[in-house]
């Protein structure tokens, strides 16, 4: 039996977070016909078993081994049945009417492929959502400060002073909650499981946009993504997972050139920001300056190829037991 919208959902030792998920998702009425499947990444904290016995209507699919983002959901979404697949983070609050709404949109605009919603924080604040591709020319603007100097210029500038409170299509949106066709996924393919985790949505939006389909927000959609919740003894790793993803994304579509760029790009953008972060601790000491100090004293050392090098990818390997990092 099909059904409208078949919603994927990873969880790596978060229960209490998936809980409240699936609460948001089952504790009201959603107006569509919809199922979920749980995509369990090897946890050992009883997730399975507390949505076996609370949320009996849930498809659960029990993974012995550690897996990446790409490879989890992939696997949840080759097991949905509905005309949409909506990926969605473990660590948030679908809000009444969301799901609605998305798909709802969907079969009103058969040429969008992917739709992003409003993404909000605990407090109800803003969450970005939609993003500018990365890309050699990007690196550049980005770390010549140029981004900075004018963030609402049509060659620089990017979605950040936007209220994201209108329809609007965009380049690409955040992975939290990415609803796609499924005739997306015949004609574009599945995400691609060369991102262990980070950028994985970035290239699926890119190579949607590459075969004519269009990525909308939604902002009558909304979600609320905590986000950050990840354990602080897994952050060098995430550090380290995050920026190779970028050089990955950069590599696979713009070649060894591209790749050379934004690692120069980089190291010239933390050679220039080092001394004036510098200075700003020394005159006033915020604790935010000296953190801003040892986040591109981070970027120099990664981007000259000093480390670290080992990143969530190696920790799944060891099968570490830590919580999955939110993104």
């Amino acid at each position: 039996m099909s059904c409208t919208l078949s919603i994927s959902i990873v969880n790596t030792n978060n229960k209490p977070l998936l809980r409240e998920c699936l609460k948001s998702l089952y504790g009201q009425e959603q107006g569509i016909s919809f199922e979920t499947i749980l995509v369990d990444n090897a946890s050992t904290d009883g997730s399975s078993e507390m949505v076996r016995a609370e949320f009996p209507q849930v498809q659960v699919m029990q993974n012995t081994a550690r897996k990446g983002f790409a490879a989890n959901h992939n696997q949840g979404i080759r097991a949905g049945r509905g005309k949409f697949i909506l990926v969605l983070n473990e660590d948030t609050i679908v809000k009444p009417g969301a799901l609605a709404a998305i798909c709802d949109y969907l079969e009103k605009h058969p040429q969008t492929g992917a739709v992003g919603c409003r993404l909000e924080n605990p407090d109800g604040t803003l969450q970005p959502s939609c993003y500018k591709f990365p890309s050699p020319w990007r690196a550049l603007a980005e770390n010549f400060l140029l981004v900075a100097a004018f963030p609402n210029a049509r060659m620089f500038g990017d979605y950040r002073s936007w209220p994201h409170d209108a329809v609007r299509d965009v380049e690409f949106v955040s992975g939290a909650a990415i609803t796609v066709r499924r005739e997306v996924i015949e004609t574009t393919g599945y995400l691609d499981e060369g991102f262990f985790i980070y950028a994985e949505e970035t290239d699926w939006c890119y190579r949607m946009r590459k075969d004519g389909w269009k990525v909308t927000f939604v902002p009558s959609a909304t979600i609320v993504h905590y986000g950050g919740q990840s354990s602080i003894n897994i952050k060098d790793r995430q550090f380290c997972e995050f920026n190779r993803s970028a050089l990955r994304y950069i590599r696979k579509h713009y070649g060894w050139w591209g790749a050379l760029i934004q690692r120069l790009s980089m190291i010239v953008g933390a050679l220039l920001r080092l001394p004036l972060w510098s200075a700003i601790y020394v005159v006033n000491r915020k604790e935010s300056a000296r953190e801003k100090v040892k986040l591109w004293a981070r970027l120099l050392k990664l981007w000259l190829g000093l480390g670290p090098h080992e990143g969530i990818r190696e920790a799944a390997q060891k099968n570490s037991g830590a919580p999955s990092p939110i993104t």
